[in-house]
């Protein structure tokens, strides 16, 4: 394998280039017009303008994207996460058209991406699963009667969902017909398929996942867990490695079931098993068939390189390591930074990176794909970037972690920056007592987020200042910027 195709943008494909140079591999990009200056695009060895910004009209081209593959001798696709990582339908496209698809079968991407075949799949090994039906369902009145033997609240969620999208929360017998529909409606909606089932609601669990690894002759390995549960709509700003309330037997016992997991669809490349835990029991709850966006913890615990453990597979080539070979290494925190405005319930803040300046040290990580200047598009994730550190114990990766965030400026929008400062310095985190439930139970007035903020215009002045100093022959405007506490405080 040559060259290799990243059928994404942003951050990940940038990453994925990286490790692909390392390798001697040659590097295409594709992009959207709004992402003609994008870094990934100039570190490519090649690129190709695939269409207008709206991914349906670019990134979701895939019979245009393997016309370019095959126009410039392209040996194998890599398509990240997101837009077509998960998609059965083009994964076949790919290799029929005599191309390699970095990534699973489309068969497993099939039956991982309904939940109700998932579960199907792992239940002849045996691995917990939390009470509910394993069929889809659409008569209300049958799930009405399944869901008082289950007992409320109980859980509806979408087949082929993701996200939060197609799932409800139903506390009682009496507003379950209502949320039946809204959650049908959304996910037809969401995924063009609206199937549901229901399950018992797990109240109060941590949302811990395990990394695998699987080759083409038979060999499986798990890379130990990632801690996911710092969430907010359902999706994760806070990761770490390993979790702290796993015991060394739990851990291993979990990563064995991640493990049956993969053999349940005859699993290829790298993938991630997630389960609920509470209680110290542990549900099985999807399997993402892709390389995750939090996957640098488990690179820096480990020592491997997930990306070029999924090319090697692509190729054919057998794990060089067995499951003994591999062992925890120090403590790995990540972040996402997202351009949300935290105080406003996360909403996207777009705009202009007026000032970018990112931390560093020994054992900071960061992955990113913009540069100062740049706009964040509109048509897009609006991730800016992963923080990501390591270092020896859980306490001197938070400390250190806390200080990459100081040391990181954004000026021109609004970051999560502040809010990952204000979580992973709360009580509950740092002692590891936390669920999935932190920011309904600590996050309901974002005013605590006051104290690492200054005032907007004062620092904006001082911005001002130091701008027209170091531009004073050149006209400009300047809009007042979004900014943090700990920018002021490095000036």
């Amino acid at each position: 394998m040559e060259k290799i195709l990243i059928a994404n943008r942003g951050e990940i494909a940038l990453r994925i280039m990286r490790s692909c140079k390392e390798m001697g591999v040659k590097t295409v990009a594709v992009y959207s017009e709004a992402d003609r200056n994008a870094p990934f695009v100039k570190y490519a060895d090649e690129a190709v303008c695939i269409g207008p910004p709206p991914s349906t009209e670019s990134y979701l081209m895939g019979d245009k994207i393997i016309a370019i593959c095959k126009e410039l001798g392209v040996d194998g696709i890599h398509p990240g996460y997101g837009f077509l990582s998960e998609n059965a339908e083009f994964a076949r496209e790919v290799s029929l058209n005599g191309i390699t698809f970095i990534g699973p079968s489309p068969e497993a991407i099939e039956v991982m991406g309904s939940k109700l075949a998932a579960k199907a799949a792992v239940k002849e090994y045996n691995i917990p699963m939390i009470e509910g039906t394993d069929k889809a369902i659409t008569d209300i009145k049958l799930a009405k009667t399944k869901a008082k033997e289950i007992g409320f609240p109980i859980l509806i969620k979408a087949s082929a969902g993701g996200g939060g999208k197609g799932m409800r929360i139903v506390e009682n017998e009496n507003e379950f017909e209502d949320q039946m529909d809204r959650a049908v409606s959304e996910a037809k909606s969401a995924f063009g398929d609206g199937s549901v089932f229901i399950e018992r609601y797990v109240g109060n669990p941590r949302h811990i996942e395990i990394q695998i690894l699987a080759d083409t002759h038979g060999n499986i390995v798990h890379l130990f867990e990632r801690e996911c549960s710092i969430q907010r709509r359902h999706q994760k700003v806070v990761e770490e490695a390993p979790s702290s309330c796993l015991t060394e037997d739990l851990r291993k016992e979990m990563g064995n079931a991640a493990c049956d997991v993969a053999r349940s669809c005859d699993y290829v490349g790298a993938g991630t098993v997630e389960f609920l835990y509470e209680d110290g029991k542990y549900y099985f709850l999807e399997m993402n068939t892709r390389l995750q966006v939090e996957h640098p913890v488990t690179e820096m615990i480990t020592g491997v390189d997930l990306v070029k453990e999924q090319i090697k597979i692509a190729r054919g080539e057998k794990l060089q390591f067995e499951q003994k070979d591999l062992t925890i290494s120090g403590h790995a925190i990540e972040v996402r930074v997202y351009a949300e405005d935290p105080r406003n319930n996360f909403l996207p803040d777009i705009g202009k990176l007026v000032r970018y300046r990112r931390p560093g040290g020994l054992g900071v990580r960061v992955d990113d794909g913009f540069e100062e200047g740049m706009e964040i598009p509109i048509y897009y994730d609006p991730m800016i970037s992963k923080l990501i550190v390591h270092s020896g114990t859980r306490d001197q990766a938070i400390e250190k972690i806390l200080t990459a965030i100081k040391d990181y400026e954004v000026v021109g929008v609004e970051t999560t920056l502040p809010f990952c400062s204000f979580a992973i310095d709360h009580n509950d985190f740092r002692s590891g007592n936390f669920t999935t439930k932190f920011v309904d139970q600590h996050f309901q007035d974002p005013s605590v987020l006051d104290a690492f903020f200054e005032d907007e215009m004062d620092v904006a002045e001082l911005f001002a200042v130091k701008y027209f100093h170091a531009n004073k022959n050149f006209g400009f405007h300047l809009e007042k910027p979004a900014v943090s506490k700990w920018k002021l405080n490095r000036n």
